[in-house]
């Protein structure tokens, strides 16, 4: 399993901007924004691999934010799969726009049951 490679791409709207998001005051793609790109590129990398029945839930991103981004610009993700440790999911993950790098980030996902992970929360199915 280690080796799986994810992809996602995204134009950059107003609605993506620190600005909108409140998680800063200009008008740049916001780090919320980016870490939903990086993790869509780790479900992207999964896609197919787990079994029936279960899925993938985020645990832990450390991500750098290096450079900002405008609204309009394409902005591409790439996650590389780097450990499996029993159910924890170790990706490496960068994004960027044409060759300049913007961020890099390393994200942990667990592997879950998704009945069971549902169960747990107040109102799911038990």
């Amino acid at each position: 399993m280690p080796g799986l490679r994810g992809h996602a791409a995204h134009t950059v709207t107003d609605p993506d901007t620190a600005l909108s998001s409140r998680s800063g005051e200009v008008a740049v793609l916001g780090t919320p924004r980016l870490v939903a790109l990086l993790e869509e590129a780790t479900m992207a990398a999964l896609d197919g691999a787990l079994a029936d029945g279960e899925t993938s839930v985020g645990m832990r991103i450390h991500v750098d934010h290096l450079a900002p981004v405008a609204p309009g610009t394409g902005v591409m993700a790439e996650a590389v799969l780097d450990g499996v440790e029993g159910r924890r999911l170790t990706f490496s993950a960068a994004a960027t726009v044409g060759d300049a790098q913007v961020a890099r980030a390393s994200i942990v996902r667990v592997v879950v049951e998704t009945d069971r992970f549902l169960g747990r929360v107040d109102g799911g199915p038990a």
